[in-house]
């Protein structure tokens, strides 16, 4: 058993193998740093995290060094001394600070990055109120344009190099480097080789002050206007944990949240930009219902009058009316889809609603999108892998294939996957299909698919926006996104997240669950944590869900 001691504060850190910085932590004291990263190497190259450090000996007299040095260098093991809060560690750190801003423009009124700066926080809480600076800065040109997405305010830069150890230890494409010497020192890509690779915008994240920005956010929203919810990534199965930063009902921003069951302390640009479907225009705001109809001396193929807007009050009694109908005259010939882009609350009472409405009907797994293979990093520019899997960008796009099969185990004791509802729908009268997958992955119905389910008399569509199989459909609902709803998803390694709503759904005013708990004919607004609780209590596979999920998750067996 190893104890440290932090400002004369005992802290057993067991056999954990720690740094000062982290054993710190532990204690609840924080050491300010700037290059250090529980991800990255070790380089220790800011200086300003400098401490005093010294060793407890058996007889309890203290052999103090006689020089400050980098705790985020210096191991914690057994009967190490740490003071972060001497005369010599403060002044050591002021004056690493005052270095650090001999060259730093005062561009905070215009910099993205003020407000949740680290240069900003540290100069108020550990620096000098004073600069002695009296000599021009020095101020290197701006680099707008070093990826299609960042951009390098090169006189902002520390030089902690964060982004350099990124790209060649996380990403391994290497394409920042640092050149020249001294003061005149800056961070700049090799020549033809733009910061392009797919967890490019990490660097941005781990910038400490305002030199790498993102162009998706430059400009658009100070962040003390922004609010930040914690939720999980639907870009792929993985289901990275990330935080949502929105202000009045706009998204404005994704970033990472850590997560070691998970994704680790990243995630990948899919998931980071593509966010604006969310506040899309072209999104559906209302129900609609709509009619087809064979034109006069016709017999060929039926037409279809243009989708009209329909109320709540009338949707609902209409949709469930429909299905109810169909379900009586043929119970085994009513289907649902249940899409994997649906939450594990939302799926479990989709299946109730339609089983309720016949026990002959049939449940199938929405369309799972694959796309290409798994990526894994650290890869070279040619794909090629460069040493251990630090992080992995999986091919199946969809963050919920696993709890809704779970589901679907237990309403009918199988999966029946999306091609045997294509085999199926000539003998299907009824259909409830839930989609909502996000526009980048394109069309998700082939024109013979779409001709295929236009065919069935009753087809009930949810979706975010139009589509070719919706303008075919009897009834369509408004579909919500990942941030505009509570719930879980169930990644692909059975890890079951917590996803929080960061925005209302907008003018649709109803989310999935909402929907299918007005479908089922239960009263008031849906609570994702009454659901997942009858949801645990029913299905075995969910029994832990039971309780808090916690920050990190809930591990399914």
């Amino acid at each position: 058993m190893a104890v440290v001691y932090i400002n004369d504060q005992p802290v057993d850190i067991g056999s954990e193998r720690l740094n000062l910085i982290q054993a710190a932590q532990k204690a609840g004291v924080f050491i300010p740093h700037y290059c250090w990263h529980p991800a990255l190497s070790v380089v220790a190259s800011c200086r300003m995290c400098l401490v005093e450090v010294g060793e407890k000996k058996p007889d309890g007299t203290i052999a103090m060094q006689p020089r400050v040095v980098p705790a985020c260098q210096t191991p914690a093991k057994d009967a190490t001394v740490c003071l972060t809060n001497s005369e010599k560690a403060k002044n050591a750190q002021a004056n690493t600070l005052e270095s650090l801003l001999l060259n730093h423009p005062l561009d905070c009124p215009v910099c993205d990055k003020a407000g949740e700066c680290k240069l900003q926080d540290f100069s108020y809480g550990f620096g000098h109120s004073t600069s002695r600076m009296v000599d021009p800065k020095n101020t290197p040109p701006n680099k707008p344009d070093i990826g299609e997405r960042i951009s390098l305010f090169t006189d902002r830069c520390i030089m902690c190099s964060r982004c350099v150890r990124f790209t060649r230890e996380i990403s391994g494409s290497a394409e920042l480097m640092v050149s020249n010497r001294g003061h005149h020192s800056e961070i700049d890509i090799f020549p033809g080789e733009p910061v392009n690779n797919k967890l490019a915008g990490n660097v941005v994240d781990l910038c400490p002050v305002g030199a790498l920005a993102n162009k998706d956010f430059l400009y658009k929203q100070r962040v003390w206007f922004l609010k930040t919810q914690a939720s999980v990534c639907a870009g792929c199965s993985t289901g990275c944990s990330i935080q949502v930063d929105h202000n009045k009902d706009v998204v404005h921003r994704i970033r990472p949240r850590e997560n070691p069951l998970a994704q680790g302390q990243f995630i990948c640009d899919e998931g980071r930009f593509d966010y604006a479907y969310v506040n899309g225009a072209e999104r559906f705001d209302r129900p609609l219902s709509g009619q087809a109809f064979l034109p006069a001396g016709a017999a060929g193929q039926q037409e279809y009058l243009p989708l009209e807007p329909m109320t709540w009050e009338n949707a609902i009694p209409a949709v469930r009316g429909e299905l109810a109908k169909a379900a009586k005259e043929n119970g085994a010939a009513l289907a649902g889809v249940i899409s994997p882009m649906l939450t594990v609350e939302e799926a479990f009472l989709f299946a109730k609603f339609i089983k309720g409405l016949s026990s002959d009907a049939r449940l199938y797994l929405g369309w799972v999108p694959r796309v290409g293979k798994d990526e894994q990093f650290p890869q070279d520019r040619h794909g090629n892998p460069l040493g251990a899997v630090k992080f992995t960008i999986r091919a199946e796009k969809c963050p919920n294939r696993r709890g809704v099969e779970e589901v679907l185990k237990h309403f009918q004791g199988e999966v029946l996957g999306f091609d045997q509802m294509l085999t199926d729908a000539a003998r299907l009268e009824a259909l409830y299909l839930t989609a909502a997958y996000p526009p980048r992955l394109g069309a998700w119905l082939t024109d013979e698919q779409t001709q295929t389910l236009a065919r069935i008399p009753l087809l009930v569509v949810q979706d975010l926006a139009p589509t070719p199989i919706s303008e075919r459909a009897r009834f369509v609902l408004p579909a919500a996104t990942f941030a505009e709803k509570d719930g879980c998803f169930v990644n692909h390694a059975n890890l079951a997240q917590q996803l929080h709503r960061a925005v209302r759904p907008g003018a649709i005013g109803r989310t999935e669950g909402q929907i299918f708990l007005n479908l089922l004919d239960r009263r008031g607004l849906i609570q994702a944590k009454a659901v997942r609780e009858e949801l645990a209590r029913e299905v075995p596979f969910f029994a832990a869900l039971d309780g808090n999920l916690g920050e990190f998750g809930v591990k399914l067996s």
